[in-house]
């Protein structure tokens, strides 16, 4: 009898501590939750913004990736999300959240050793807490651009819009290399859930930003406003965690396939191989 009853001791002292530490990393995991949007509270500013720092030698150079955004005061959790492409490829994510505050600053710099199109998008994002348990939240999203040109013929150079001819001729040679590889990537997804895209608004996750400040067809912007803000609360769990958590991280741009028949939109990418879709069932709007 004594020996059962220190077995269950010793069970005990092993499996309490598994169990607190399953909830509190549980509790602690940073989610993107989204709310009706507020209409008291709205950003200040948000920006995410890459620049060329220097060349670091004869093959590669250096790029900053900043991402800023701010309240117009402290709100209960604020978080911010950033992802980077180059030539239509991931190179990173940041992602960050802070709790009773207005201001989020997230910055990194990357090497780079070739030619580039580097694009970001950022989804800043506010949960309002107000009193009896009401729940508001508020989100914005920002982009930048940035081409680098590491030619041998030519000194190093970094432009967002091109000025002359030959940064014209290099847009175009860099965004259709990219294009070309990105149609195909994306074929391949629809192919593979069998999906007609002819039924769906295609929109690059690089290109949702425009949604800042346009509706999307059949829908106005307060509705726009609500699908995509319940759109980044799934990428943020299924993708950006999934992708930032992973050693590889192998993936191009998803595509967001906006359903015409307004009852659902899909996203579908691949992370390391393995491909995906999301879907989404749009809101019984009144």
């Amino acid at each position: 009898m004594k020996k059962w009853t220190t077995g269950i001791v010793i069970a005990f002292i092993v499996v309490i501590p598994a169990v607190l530490l399953y909830l509190f990393d549980n509790e602690s995991l940073p989610a993107i939750t989204y709310f009706p949007m507020d209409e008291k509270t709205e950003f200040e500013h948000v920006s995410t913004r890459l620049s060329l720092i220097e060349q670091t030698d004869k093959d590669s150079y250096e790029i900053s990736w900043e991402t800023n955004s701010k309240s117009e005061r402290n709100v209960y959790l604020r978080q911010d999300a950033a992802l980077l492409f180059d030539n239509g490829r991931l190179r990173g994510i940041q992602s960050k959240w802070m709790e009773d505050t207005a201001k989020i600053r997230m910055k990194q710099k990357l090497a780079g050793d070739d030619s580039s199109h580097f694009q970001t998008i950022a989804y800043h994002h506010g949960e309002v807490h107000y009193p009896d348990d009401q729940i508001k939240s508020m989100h914005r999203m920002s982009y930048d651009q940035l081409y680098v040109i590491d030619s041998p013929n030519t000194p190093l150079e970094s432009f967002k819009i091109p000025e002359s001819e030959m940064e014209d001729e290099w847009v175009r040679l860099l965004e259709h290399t990219t294009n070309q590889q990105l149609v195909y990537y994306w074929k391949n997804l629809t192919r593979h859930f069998k999906i007609n895209p002819n039924n769906y608004i295609t929109v690059p996750l690089t290109q949702l930003y425009e949604y800042n400040n346009q509706s999307l067809p059949s829908f106005t912007q307060e509705q726009t406003n609500q699908i995509i803000g319940q759109l980044w609360e799934g990428l943020y769990k299924n993708y950006i965690l999934a992708a930032k958590n992973s050693e590889k991280m192998k993936s191009y741009v998803p595509l967001i396939l906006f359903g015409k028949n307004k009852e659902h939109l899909l996203v579908v990418y691949a992370l390391n191989g393995n491909k995906k879709k999301l879907i989404q069932q749009y809101p019984e709007f009144d």
